[in-house]
């Protein structure tokens, strides 16, 4: 390492050091004072102020230029969760439970496999009325940044306009009910209503997903089953007609997302990514999307 004084200068005393660190101690504060003249002069040079000399010889650290976080997409780890796993209720025509005392189980009838839900398919051709929604959902896996999932089997069912079930409280149909198989991009859409809202439940979808078309024949080998929120605003609008939808406003005012028992226990990120993201109007109609999350 340099110094200041020569090597021959060693062991000449206390007061011999203390003059040459006085030396180069002042020669350090008239280099730092040359440079402040030079850069006022630049300054003003350029048009600037005495005090703005000042200011540029006081910032002498460079402030670090922050990288820039890019925004999540729909196939990034940050923009998907795994879907809380919820109960598919008594109405799920999916072959684990009866209806009058027999197996109910759409999954194995012929025209269960469609994108249109809103007219039944068994033993009659009643088509539900509402307000028309149409919802894609997208399936990922959540352990593989959020890859979408192909060749996966979603069947989807939700109540009427009056809260009723089809196969169940409303026996005789089969409306709003269907299967479809996720695409290269882990996609399906669906076409149905706007659901009602009956009496202590938050309005909702019910879901279940397979691994594949197969395996949804029997309804026990699903690797999910949840349920999707309705947003608030969508469901304000829509239950406004009352005449359309009877006792939903009534129903909807009694209900709220922390009350519901299904909802309720969910967290602010489980919700948010069970609550479809909707635009339209209740004369034109809804479309929307929602990503399902599964850990694989």
């Amino acid at each position: 390492m340099r110094h200041d004084h020569e090597p021959e200068d060693h062991d000449l005393g206390l007061a011999h050091d203390l003059t040459v660190m006085g030396a180069m101690m002042a020669r350090r504060r008239a280099l730092k004072w040359f440079a402040g003249v030079g850069t006022a002069a630049v300054v003003a040079g350029c048009g600037g102020s005495e005090d703005d000399a000042v200011a540029v010889v006081s910032s002498t650290t460079a402030t670090p230029t922050p990288t820039s976080t890019p925004t999540p997409s729909a196939g990034t780890s940050a923009a998907c969760i795994a879907d809380p796993t919820e109960t598919n209720g008594p109405y799920p025509a999916d072959g684990t439970n009866t209806s009058s005392g027999a197996t109910s189980n759409a999954l194995t009838t012929s025209g269960i496999l469609r994108s249109d839900l809103r007219a039944s398919f068994i033993s009659s051709s009643t088509v539900a009325t509402g307000v028309q929604l149409t919802l894609t959902l997208k399936v990922v896996n959540v352990n593989a940044t959020c890859a979408a999932l192909s060749g996966y089997a979603v069947y989807i069912w939700m109540c009427d306009r009056s809260g009723n079930y089809s196969l169940y409280t409303a026996a005789t149909e089969s409306y709003l009910r269907g299967v479809q198989v996720t695409d290269a991009n882990g996609e399906v859409t669906f076409t149905m209503i706007v659901p009602g809202c009956y009496s202590g439940r938050w309005p909702h979808i019910h879901f279940e997903v397979f691994s594949s078309l197969t395996a949804a024949t029997s309804g026990r080998y699903a690797v999910l089953v949840s349920q999707l929120a309705l947003p608030s605003a969508v469901c304000t609008a829509v239950y406004a007609d009352t005449a359309t939808y009877p006792g939903s406003a009534t129903n909807f005012a009694r209900i709220s997302l922390s009350s519901d028992n299904v909802f309720g226990d969910s967290t602010a990120a489980q919700i948010a990514q069970q609550t479809p993201t909707l635009t339209g109007s209740p004369t034109a109609g809804y479309t929307g999307s929602a990503i399902i999350g599964i850990a694989r």
